[in-house]
């Protein structure tokens, strides 16, 4: 029964993604004739309303807390720990507004999930460490600080990866530049129990999974030394007491 639930999941997400195309690709029609806030509005709507629908059939236990610290207008990160590809679906249905997150470039070649990660204010990102790569990364973390200063929302995941159960892993160096360097508010978020819906054993099970945003961390009045040394760490120190008061 599990596994039968765990194959009708993904056919529905393989089929919604079809289903959808349309409406995304009448998003990039408008979004060339200028109608690009209207489009956002529509399409963080069904990528909303899509993590809902996941979510309630997955049927997993979900807990929210810190809701009052998202920060509805301007510019912000959320900053995560990142357990789970069950994670981005969390975000699309909780931040309460439209986020946008930095995606491997390995994703940009798979059919209509790319295009709904551009629409939905994504950009792909290439981790290899010659010079044209790192050339082409930092075009793409200016585009996510572009999008932080003209009032968008973007989700940094300093892990780099997903731990896949094993606890929080170390942030990599230079992860939080899209919020230091666009200045903007940082909530801190964490996740646990989303490895358990799916990842643990490759069935979807109904695992209790919990979320919580803690108070926002204004970059704009640190001093540099804090922002280049100390407020991962800081971070990283919000993110250990919240995943060890959930466990």
């Amino acid at each position: 029964m599990v596994m039968i639930k765990t194959i009708l999941l993904f056919a529905l997400v393989g089929l919604s993604t079809i289903v959808l195309i349309p409406f995304g690709i009448l998003a990039l029609i408008l979004n060339l004739a200028g109608f690009r806030q209207f489009t956002s509005w529509g399409i963080y709507q069904i990528a909303h309303g899509w993590g809902w629908l996941l979510i309630k059939l997955v049927g997993c236990k979900l807990t929210v807390t810190g809701r009052e610290h998202i920060i509805k207008k301007g510019g912000v990160c959320f900053v995560s720990n990142h357990g789970s590809i069950f994670d981005i679906v969390l975000v699309l249905a909780l931040t309460g507004r439209p986020v946008g997150f930095i995606a491997k470039k390995e994703l940009a070649w798979i059919p209509l999930l790319n295009v709904w990660i551009l629409l939905i204010g994504g950009f792909f990102i290439d981790r290899k460490t010659d010079r044209k790569s790192i050339k082409r990364a930092i075009s793409t973390i200016n585009a996510g600080i572009r999008r932080i200063q003209s009032g968008g929302a973007m989700i940094i995941f300093p892990e780099g990866t997903r731990s896949r159960g094993q606890g929080l892993l170390p942030f990599r160096p230079g992860s939080l530049k899209l919020a230091t360097q666009a200045k903007a508010p940082i909530i801190p978020m964490t996740i646990t129990g989303s490895y358990d819906v799916f990842e643990r054993d490759g069935v979807v099970r109904k695992a209790p999974v919990r979320v919580a945003f803690e108070k926002p961390i204004i970059t704009a009045d640190l001093p540099p030394e804090d922002l280049r040394k100390n407020l991962a760490d800081q971070i990283r120190e919000i993110m250990e007491a919240a995943l060890a008061q959930e466990n």
